[in-house]
């Protein structure tokens, strides 16, 4: 069986990219298919594979590919994949969009769907005048339409929670199975050690994570913060931060582990789709306060290992801090929550749905 696996672009390894990685060791001769590659910036499994470009990763400017957003489409679309028997789809964005050959089986892992023309439009483009805001309109009712269009080219939708799981329903009008991410290795034991005087928060900075909101409560209350991570908010971010506070951008994977072992609270102030990076907190008998929105409900066990603040305010997240600082967590709980998330359930369901698809397909055309 040929395999051919896509994904939207590779500059880097976040969450996205450690699916990515998963789904490859379940099809180790995949051919790999992509609008960007930026190499050097992903590991070795990734990068040792064939990998086919669209014609966006010729275009001058990569580094500021969002601009090419109404240019991803096409792009996608221009991927030659006849002869593949098998298309697995890593999708946030447009790479569920692939045109597969007729008699292929196209299963498609769906991280989000494109959240900046469907539920975070208005947190990304706020303006609501000018020719800008016209321009805006424009392309996103075409990745709108585009987006529900191309979702007919998917024979199964699986996806990372019941969160995304309602979206796809709601935006496609197609069912979908949800099958957790690996965020943590096989066999994985938490691992409780000394606690440091500081809270954290590994994230992209992107608006709808909120690490705004977060700086402007640590402002308020004092508390040592350090925030991991780099975006397109750095330069707003850094601005007038408070001395308490310290923004870490571009720190090594073994390094932010560190630090998640360390760290007292694990901040997580945006609404996610689902969030790896909170499950590997637990890991580390860290409890989490989280936004209680989106897929933190599936990975935060409140009372157990974390705690959830309602409201998107700094109130609301300092009253969080000042009940997780009287709660005395156990790392049972932590143990029993990241059991759920492991690489191995992760493997094993995708194979299953693989085997399950095939035999449905044979069927259908009386083999």
């Amino acid at each position: 069986m040929k395999v051919a696996v896509i994904h939207d672009w590779l500059n880097g390894m976040r969450g996205g990219e450690i699916v990515l990685d998963s789904i490859l060791k379940v099809f180790p001769d995949a051919d790999l298919f992509t609008l960007f590659y930026e190499k050097g910036k992903l590991n070795e499994r990734i990068e040792n594979r064939k990998i086919v470009t669209a014609f966006t990763d010729s275009l001058p400017f990569k580094s500021k590919y969002r601009w090419y957003l109404p240019l991803f489409p096409t792009a996608i679309e221009s991927l030659d994949l006849r002869g593949y028997d098998l298309i697995v789809s890593s999708s946030h964005c447009v790479a569920k969009g692939v045109i597969p050959d007729p008699d292929a089986i196209h299963i498609s892992y769906v991280h989000s769907p494109m959240r900046y023309v469907w539920d975070l439009y208005y947190d990304y483009f706020p303006a609501r005048s000018g020719l800008k805001f016209f321009a805006f309109q424009l392309v996103s009712n075409y990745l709108r339409n585009w987006d529900s269009v191309s979702s007919n080219r998917v024979d199964s939708f699986l996806c990372n929670s019941e969160f995304v799981s309602r979206r796809i329903q709601k935006y496609y009008r197609r069912d979908s199975k949800v099958v957790y991410p690996p965020c943590l290795p096989k066999g994985f034991r938490v691992q409780a050690g000394k606690k440091e005087n500081f809270d954290l928060i590994v994230s992209a900075f992107a608006p709808y994570k909120r690490i705004d909101l977060a700086i402007e409560a640590y402002r308020k209350n004092g508390r040592p913060l350090k925030i991991l991570g780099s975006g397109q908010e750095y330069k707003k971010l850094v601005k007038e931060l408070p001395p308490n506070v310290e923004i870490l951008p571009h720190r090594p994977r073994n390094e932010v582990q560190e630090y998640m072992a360390k760290a007292k609270t694990f901040i997580f102030p945006g609404m996610e789709d689902f969030g790896i990076a909170p499950v590997e907190a637990q890991g580390y008998c860290t409890p989490v306060l989280a936004y209680g929105k989106g897929g933190a409900l599936e990975t935060v066990v409140s009372g157990k290992t974390g705690l959830f603040f309602r409201e998107q305010t700094v109130e609301a997240l300092n009253s969080a801090l000042e009940q997780s600082d009287r709660k005395e967590w156990k790392s049972k709980d932590f143990q029993a929550s990241v059991n759920r998330f492991t690489e191995e359930k992760f493997i094993i369901q995708i194979q299953k749905t693989v085997e399950t698809i095939n035999k449905n397909s044979g069927k259908r055309r009386g083999v």
